[in-house]
């Protein structure tokens, strides 16, 4: 994210800079700057690991094994709103494929991939623990859906465009 594509940038930098301000006298912040990064611009790309790298002193190389190394950690943007179909066995035998092309058909955006206003992304989990109700939608960390058809899928996501 350059300071040319991103007009609040500035800003942002400024923010990510006071919390390194805050810990960078602390043994192993790496991560918790990491973390404060991602949650800031919403995913760590090539210059914000390079900024990090230089405001903490560290080589990139660190930086960038640190985020490839942990799950948690995007290199990608993703949606503000992201939805996690769940295509574990019993997900899937319920018709969450089904589920996933309907959501593909509605927001118009392959998998993995935001939508073009930054709103919404769709990804596949293996698992989200709740078998009983499959198929299993998760929107954001606390709305789940449980034995969701493919008919459904316009009335989930205008809930989510209304909050808006």
């Amino acid at each position: 994210m350059s300071l040319v594509q991103c007009p609040d940038c500035e800003k942002l930098y400024a923010e990510l800079d006071q919390h390194i301000d805050s810990v960078k006298d602390n043994m192993g912040v790496l991560i918790n700057v990491l973390h404060k990064a991602q949650e800031i611009f919403g995913y760590l790309s090539e210059e914000v690991q390079q900024h990090v790298s230089e405001r903490l002193n560290l080589p990139l190389s660190q930086v960038y094994g640190v985020v490839t190394f942990y799950n948690f950690f995007t290199m990608k943007p993703k949606g503000r709103h992201q939805i996690k179909v769940c295509l574990g066995t019993a997900c899937y035998v319920k018709g969450a494929d089904k589920i996933v092309e309907r959501l593909q058909d509605e927001l118009k955006v392959p998998m993995n991939e935001p939508t073009p206003d930054g709103e919404f992304s769709i990804h596949a989990v293996r698992c989200l623990g709740a078998c009983s109700m499959a198929p299993v939608v998760l929107i954001g960390e606390d709305d789940y859906y449980g034995r969701v058809t493919p008919d459904e899928v316009s009335k989930i996501i205008a809930k989510y465009r209304r909050a808006e």
